[in-house]
């Protein structure tokens, strides 16, 4: 798996960021895989919905956690966005399906990124982030023309819905891994970034491999400022002995659980 890359203000040379990347995956058109944090998802015929006309300068942010080792491939801030309508069955964080949430200036929180210096990316998790794509086409631009860190995007949207979205080639160009497709809790995994077997991973550039997905933990526990944060596409597996009660059955999808 590669290791961090601490630079920042300039991109690392040789990678081919372009549409003919390597866009191997799971299932036929190789794709994103489940999520982190619920992704549920409304707008099936993959058509702007509602929540896509959010202005580019602003987030609806439900958590930022600065440092996690069970979002993506190595050490990496995670951005939760707020607003779903999908509502997945199962799904792993209903608290963030709802809109209402103060929007976050995409320069302050893209800001405290470049600040963190000892990550080697971001992973932009939901909620459902496709559902905010100004913003977050504008979070992810900035991140790749002016870092050196990678980028993960869960999205419950499946791939060929992703590909009818006016702005799925930009984001291709600022995507290092797309995991796609709804949380489907009876095709439970909870393994290589996938929340569910439906999901699709794709390989957008050459920096990461299927192997590195693999080997991200399931869940993670994290302990800041005096709260309790359990995460990862399984959380569940650590759920009950930290909560002490299961959560759910099969509630994943790059979960975040915070009491």
């Amino acid at each position: 798996m590669r290791r961090p890359d601490r630079r920042v203000g300039g991109r690392p040379g040789g990678r081919d960021r372009g549409a003919g990347a390597d866009r191997r995956g799971a299932g036929g058109a190789r794709g994103p895989f489940g999520g982190a944090a619920a992704t549920g998802l409304g707008a099936v015929s993959g058509r702007p919905s509602r929540m896509a006309g959010i202005a580019g300068d602003r987030l609806r942010l439900h958590a930022f956690e600065p440092r996690s080792a069970a979002n993506g491939p190595g050490v990496r801030a995670v951005v939760w966005v707020q607003g779903c309508t999908f509502a997945c069955p199962g799904c792993f964080n209903p608290e963030t399906h709802g809109r209402a949430a103060e929007g976050t200036a995409v320069d302050g929180l893209f800001d405290r990124i470049a600040a963190l210096g000892d990550v080697e990316g971001v992973t932009v998790s939901g909620g459902e982030p496709l559902q905010q794509r100004g913003p977050v086409l504008a979070l992810l631009r900035r991140i790749r023309t002016e870092t050196a860190l990678s980028s993960v995007v869960f999205t419950g949207y499946r791939w060929e819905e992703f590909e009818r979205m006016p702005e799925a080639a930009a984001l291709r160009e600022c995507v290092d891994v797309l995991l796609a497709g709804r949380y489907e809790r009876d095709r439970h995994l909870g393994a290589g970034l996938r929340g569910s077997g439906n999901k699709t991973v794709h390989l957008l550039s050459d920096r990461y491999t299927r192997e590195d997905l693999e080997a991200v933990p399931r869940s993670e526990v994290i302990i800041r400022d005096g709260r309790i944060t359990v995460t990862g596409i399984d959380p569940a597996v650590l759920g009950p002995a930290i909560f002490g009660s299961a959560a759910p059955d099969g509630r994943s999808f790059g979960g975040r659980r915070t009491p």
